[in-house]
């Protein structure tokens, strides 16, 4: 039977097209964009290039499932170029993008970018020993993992730390923009939300992961390990004369080598959290604490146990008052 409905149906599309254009053009003139505005990196492309760094790096997990020893080398080495000039075009548009807000039109932007993908691609063999010393953390970490190879494929917060030290680099390098993106693709395909600011030691490891949200200025030692709802966030945030908020300040967390920070625990401004301390879970931590703490939620009891640290008095105290 037809069911085609007999009424032709209008949705008035030239009138809806006419008024988002006006709109569009007053939102350009209101930020000095009149004319065509310049082209910013693609997440589209970006997403093919992670992709590519990532079987670049692993290219016998990450890459084509059917390399053999003679063949692997050609392949790490295809990818790699197209990656490396899929970025090269992303970090130019981002040049060229700065340049036009600054009202600089005089930038060899193609220039610049190649100098960015040559010391970037550089690093890639550091970057490959640094997620080696991640995936084994996260292997002797979890009692579930039952391989390496199950970490790489398997754990979220695995592919977080390839996309997050791969950001890094670039954000380090002078491309704030593309690493900020890198990140935000990161966050959408794992849940886990690390700025490309945020400096991170090796052997790290986000075991399940959902909710980890790491700022941009924390700084996090060796031997870390966070679970899932983790913050590493700002207490406080500056504003200048005008009202404005203050820019590029610290104001995230420290964590010092050997730190484990529970499900769900809060810890917000620069404090610095002691090597070797324990966070516990859904604690909210707003002062530093020594090497070798144990901070708990204890609130089983009115009266504070006689073996509790002076941090464990004051979360206690924090929390009655």
């Amino acid at each position: 039977m037809d069911i085609t409905p007999k009424t032709e149906i209008h949705w008035n599309i030239e009138t809806i097209v006419s008024e988002l254009r006006l709109l569009r053009n007053k939102s350009l003139e209101n930020r000095q964009r009149e004319g065509r505005p310049p082209k910013l990196p693609s997440r589209k492309a970006l997403v093919a290039i992670l992709e590519g760094f990532s079987a670049a790096l692993f290219p016998n997990r990450l890459g084509s499932g059917e390399l053999s020893d003679e063949s692997v080398d050609y392949f790490v080495g295809q990818t790699l170029d197209a990656a490396l000039r899929g970025l090269f075009e992303q970090l130019r548009r981002e040049c060229r993008f700065k340049a036009e807000q600054q009202g600089l039109f005089d930038i060899d932007c193609g220039q610049q970018a190649a100098v960015i993908n040559r010391e970037f691609a550089a690093q890639l063999p550091a970057l490959r020993v640094l997620l080696d010393s991640d995936l084994i953390a996260a292997y002797e970490g979890d009692p579930a993992a039952t391989s390496l190879d199950e970490v790489l494929v398997c754990y979220p917060g695995m592919i977080a730390i390839i996309y997050h030290r791969i950001a890094h680099t670039l954000y380090m390098l002078g491309s704030p923009l593309v690493a900020r993106m890198i990140a935000e693709i990161s966050h959408s395909a794992t849940g886990i939300d690390i700025h490309p600011g945020a400096t991170i030691g090796a052997s790290f490891f986000i075991d399940h992961g959902t909710g980890v949200v790491i700022g941009e200025t924390a700084v996090i030692g060796r031997h870390v390990r966070l679970y899932q709802a983790v913050t590493l966030g700002a207490k406080r945030f500056p504003k200048d004369q005008d009202g404005s908020l203050v820019k590029g300040n610290a104001r995230h967390p420290i964590v010092e080598d050997d730190v484990v920070i529970y499900a769900g625990a809060t810890i917000l401004g620069r404090i610095t959290i002691g090597q070797g301390s324990s966070i516990g879970g859904n604690v909210w931590l707003t002062h530093s604490v020594a090497a070798g703490s144990v901070i708990t939620q204890s609130l089983a009891n009115n009266e504070p146990s006689a073996n509790l640290t002076t941090h464990h008095l004051t979360l206690l105290n924090n929390r009655n008052t």
